[in-house]
């Protein structure tokens, strides 16, 4: 019988598994592409090697979003650090496309490490260099096939697919393209190129079946492509990656015209074809295929702001030191008053525009002297909608520039309410919903309030959505309410006719605080997602301040600079992936054997 492992590299782990196959100790079996090969919280029962095909590993944690933990290519092992710590699996491990696996009994591994220490010392260096990226926070084995596939025929996935390959080379790793020429190719031809090369993109049009069924089974994510000024076909075609469909690893790229002043009629796109993510690319614009380049290469920067009432200027001072700097910002999402500003960021309003927009929107009057009989809440709420829809108009989350979304809390199921579709102007008013202050917005027949009630810092969310590195700008903390800010006017006439009675009364200062507050679990499970951590300081500014606009953004520009300044390498390259050329040119932890 030829050798099931000829192919793989020749290590202790690899002859120890072709010596129990031909014994009979272990198993030879496959995983069509789709399938688990374990799930958590199942015993970890046996080790398992990779043969042939891609497994990829999942977490999906009540209350959060599934995060992909990365990629398990050919000769690698899965399942090993619950065998060897004697628990069940922390994660699920999914087929990408149909693979092989050698599987090895629990008790026949430990029996065999016993007699060649070889193997366990492979397997100990291996669980080593893997705690290591999860302590830094970095992804187990990312991500390098990826597929372009025309959505319908008048999109062009290999014209796409180019131009990112191009932007991909410009970042200094060797990349590839390859389109149906290729489909007759052997299933070595398709392992060289992969091994050969830092990235590889296939590329697939509507018209080409056979070759879309190959490149659905064989990448580890998969980019639709559409033209964004035209309809989604009436029946998509989404048989072609079904097992990355069901794994939540299909994005959407929706081709604008160039010069375009804001996308419409995305969330067709997005009810066809139910993408993980979705990506606005202008034409032509050679930022928005440089976006693209670093969400596959990992240095995508997601960007997350914090609630914290009038204290949320400073998020405007922060993007505008980051642009000052010439980070870019990828993703974004915020809560409450950060979610107002995220989503002016994505909907492409440069720095001028989104000081002007803040300032008249919640500086030059106050958003809270609608003041109501308090039944429900202490304003009626009606000038905060009129303000959301005078800036934001119709806009619906699919149709902005950046990939966006924010949070509320929802008072019905008792968890946080994620909003990454729909209108804009309804999710920021969920957003700011500060119980008592404003009236909750109400979703079906569930209650959504503020999102800071149960999660004001979203960084681990963003950690689920992207690889790439995490800045986050929290203004929740630090001195925020003080005796004198809930001080009982000592005149009530003297109160109103200052003016001062258009900030609330001083229990506004205290539900914002109430609400703002996060537990000192929570606060660290975000920050821990955070690669910078942007901390302003803010102690002079009431959190009902609105004309305190100053000196908040003041503060988040100073923070946001020196935190920068702090840095050794940019931003893009914290969590940058080294190429084979500087792999080969520097000794890596050995682990065979």
């Amino acid at each position: 019988m030829a050798s099931l492992t000829e192919s793989l590299p020749d290590t202790a782990l690899t002859r120890l598994f072709e010596q129990k196959i031909r014994s009979g100790e272990a198993v030879w079996f496959s995983v069509p592409g789709g399938n688990p090969l374990f799930l958590a919280g199942e015993p970890a029962d046996q080790l398992y090697l990779l043969r042939t095909g891609r497994l990829g590993a999942i977490r999906r944690e009540e209350g959060h979003e599934a995060q992909f933990l990365g990629v398990i290519r050919p000769g690698e092992p899965a399942g090993e650090m619950a065998l060897v710590a004697g628990a069940a699996h922390s994660a699920s491990v999914m087929a990408l496309r149909d693979s092989e696996i050698l599987g090895l009994p629990r008790e026949v591994f430990f029996q065999a490490a016993e007699s060649d220490p070889e193997v366990m010392t492979q397997l100990a260096r291996l669980m080593i260099l893997r705690a290591r990226q999860t302590a830094r926070k970095a992804s187990i084995g990312e991500p390098s096939v990826f597929g372009f596939m025309a959505a319908s025929g008048a999109a062009n996935a290999r014209d796409v697919a180019e131009q990112v390959a191009t932007a991909i080379g410009r970042l200094d790793y060797s990349v590839t393209v390859v389109g149906a020429e290729a489909q007759h190719a052997p299933t070595e031809w398709f392992s060289n190129v992969e091994h050969a090369h830092d990235f590889v993109l296939y590329a697939a049009e509507a018209d080409e079946t056979g070759w879309k069924t190959l490149v659905g089974r064989q990448v580890d994510r998969l980019f639709r492509v559409g033209r964004g000024d035209l309809v989604p076909p009436d029946a998509p075609d989404v048989r072609a990656a079904e097992p990355l469909q069901k794994q939540g690893l299909i994005d959407l790229i929706l081709v604008q015209p160039p010069n375009l002043a804001a996308p419409s009629g995305s969330a067709a796109w997005v009810d066809a074809y139910q993408p993980a993510r979705f990506f606005q690319m202008r034409r032509g614009a050679a930022a928005d295929v440089a976006r693209l380049a670093r969400v596959i290469t990992g240095q995508s920067v997601g960007l997350v702001l914090s609630g914290g009432g009038a204290r949320a200027y400073a998020h405007v001072g922060a993007i505008e030191a980051l642009h000052q700097r010439g980070v870019p910002i990828d993703f974004v999402c915020g809560v409450s008053m950060g979610a107002i500003v995220a989503a002016g960021l994505a909907m492409g309003w440069d720095d001028d525009e989104l000081d002007l927009r803040i300032r008249k929107a919640f500086v030059d009057t106050s958003p809270l002297d609608d003041i109501a009989f308090p039944l429900i809440a202490m304003t009626h709420g009606l000038k905060v909608r009129d303000r959301l829809t005078e800036h934001f108009g119709e806009r619906q989350i699919e149709d902005l520039w950046l990939p966006f979304f924010c949070l509320s809390s929802n008072l019905t199921t008792g968890a946080y309410q994620l909003h990454k579709r729909g209108p804009v102007a309804d999710a920021l008013r969920a957003s700011i919903a500060l119980p008592g202050i404003l009236p909750p917005s109400l979703f079906n027949k569930d209650v959504l309030v503020d999102g800071a009630v149960m999660k004001n810092f979203p960084a681990d969310i963003m950690r689920s959505v992207q690889l790439g590195p995490i800045v986050g700008v929290d203004v929740s903390r630090g001195r925020s309410i003080e005796a004198a800010d809930i001080a009982t006017p000592p005149s009530v006439w003297r109160w109103f006719l200052s003016g001062e009675w258009r900030r609330g009364p001083p229990i506004v200062s205290l539900l914002m605080r109430a609400a703002t507050v996060t537990s000192g679990r929570d606060l660290a499970a975000a920050r821990e997602a955070t690669d910078v951590l942007i901390l302003p300081t803010l102690d002079k500014v009431e959190i009902r301040n609105w004309k305190a606009y100053e000196p908040a953004v003041a503060a988040g520009r100073a923070a946001t600079l020196a935190a920068l300044d702090r840095l050794t390498v940019p931003v893009t390259d914290l969590r940058r992936r080294p190429s084979m050329e500087e792999t080969a040119a520097k000794p890596a932890m050995a682990l065979g054997g």
